[in-house]
């Protein structure tokens, strides 16, 4: 069994992520009684003091919970502490030996760019840290296969694989872990979930908004790195892998089948994908003059295996779109000609899982039109939080799972490689990016893509059909 932690150390503790989602992931837990290490430790440049740190700390909870609770802050504020310095001088690692002392477990976290992991690791070995110590990174995990190969090479000259835990949010998710329970604690599902019944799986993840002040960031990146080959192909696999095997916990039983489905998928054909970029992409702050970077994909995957061959799988992602949503849609095939409903050929049935907004699933089928011998489709919604109240946020979910050592949620860099070996060459041969106007789903070109699978659906959304 893996020990629990009982000191976190947070590298980057002054950055945005810190101020968006770690302070308030670290009080949702103290407030579950499920944040048990006894310190934690922010490093970063700036010269702040602990004072500061817990002022920092105090306001970036505030903004997220309306009158938090004051005795769950107190304790929160005991344990943390600040050691400043720069990331490249031993020093640093020094001061941070001695503000740990003696620890059984430690948790390091590093919130800071990837080019610095390998620094930062190598720094924490040489000061003796890393023998009894899990290293969580957040993404990106490289910018394409061989990068990302470069990168876990240097790592795994001082650490072991298992020490390694890599954030996706998107797998601490709630309505994306209830994927595999949907699928597999309900029999109904399984006997229709292959090739022999499902016409093609849909996933969307499109934002109304567009890249605003991360114009700098963005603009190397682009949508297929920043969404697709890591939030959405992880998606995908939860989708259409195989069942875990069953018997004692084990994270790795769902990060192999994971694993095994992207290794049974062909790579990425960039004569089945489409770029865009919105107008006025090019008038934000910190994109360089004339890029062709895209803020829109769409593509058609497959899966080579006995379960899925000749089903297509279509991500779309985008932004400046006209929602925000986030689903996964299983359209099934249709029915024959019926000698019911004015002899029509019923609609197919559609299951859809929506992440965001207001997670839930949906089941569309075909039924009887009130008072007409009729077909029409019909509706069976669920959301979530009606079921299950409030769900957990999904850096509450991964902190708690870190500091626990339960790797379920992280994938381990077999699967990292596989996702980057499926969209190589959409990176090596990519399309030209295609204008198209904001608040639209994207280059008309794009809705070729589905030829002989009907036409993109707009998202389900609250109170539509």
């Amino acid at each position: 069994m893996p020990t629990e932690a009982d000191i976190l150390v947070i590298f980057g503790i002054t950055g945005d992520l810190a101020k968006k989602m770690t302070f308030e992931a670290l009080y949702r837990l103290e407030c579950r009684g499920e944040l048990n290490c006894r310190r934690i430790l922010g490093i970063a440049r700036n010269k702040w003091d602990r004072d500061e740190l817990d002022g920092k700390a105090r306001e970036a909870i505030q903004a997220k919970v309306p009158n938090p609770d004051e005795e769950a802050m107190k304790r929160l504020d005991e344990r943390l502490d600040y050691v400043q310095g720069e990331f490249d001088e031993d020093d640093l690692y020094k001061k941070l030996a001695d503000e740990m002392g003696e620890f059984e477990q430690a948790v390091f976290y590093l919130e800071i760019p990837p080019s610095l992991f390998g620094l930062v690791v190598k720094h924490l070995h040489d000061a003796g840290l890393t023998k009894r110590a899990r290293v969580v990174l957040e993404k990106p995990f490289g910018h394409d296969r061989a990068s990302a190969q470069e990168l876990n090479t240097e790592l795994r000259k001082f650490l072991h694989e298992d020490q390694i835990l890599r954030i996706d949010h998107f797998l601490g998710k709630e309505p994306v872990m209830d994927i595999l329970y949907l699928r597999f604690a309900n029999l109904i599902l399984e006997p229709v979930w292959n090739r022999q019944f499902v016409d093609s799986v849909r996933i969307t993840m499109v934002e109304d908004f567009g890249v605003e002040d991360r114009g700098s960031f963005y603009d190397p990146v682009g949508a297929l790195r920043d969404v697709v080959q890591n939030h959405l192909l992880q998606m995908l696999a939860l989708v259409a892998m195989e069942p875990p095997s069953a018997g004692p916990a084990d994270a790795d039983a769902i990060r192999d089948r994971r694993t095994d489905l992207f290794r049974a998928m062909p790579e990425a054909d960039p004569n089945r994908f489409f770029r865009g970029q919105y107008r006025g992409y090019q008038q934000v702050d910190g994109v360089k003059l004339g890029s062709d970077t895209e803020t829109f994909v769409a593509l058609r995957l497959e899966v080579d295996n006995w379960r899925w061959t000749g089903v297509p799988f279509y991500i779309r992602a985008g932004k400046s779109m006209p929602v925000e949503a986030t689903e996964i849609r299983i359209v099934f095939k249709r029915p024959p000609r019926l000698g019911i409903g004015g002899r029509m050929i019923p609609d197919p049935d559609e299951m859809i899982i929506r992440v965001k907004p207001e997670p839930g699933a949906e089941l569309c089928l075909i039924a009887k039109k009130a008072g007409e011998d009729m077909l029409h489709r019909v509706h069976l919604d669920l959301l979530f939080d009606e079921q299950d109240g409030p769900q957990p946020e999904p850096y509450e979910r991964l902190l708690r799972d870190a500091l626990r050592g339960d790797a379920q949620l992280f994938p381990n860099f077999d699967a990292i490689d596989q996702t980057w070996r499926i969209v190589q060459p959409l990176l090596d041969s990519p399309p030209k990016a295609e204008p198209y106007d904001p608040g639209t789903w994207g280059p008309p070109a794009a809705s070729h893509l589905l030829a002989g699978h009907g036409a993109w659906r707009k998202p389900w959304l609250p109170d539509t059909e």
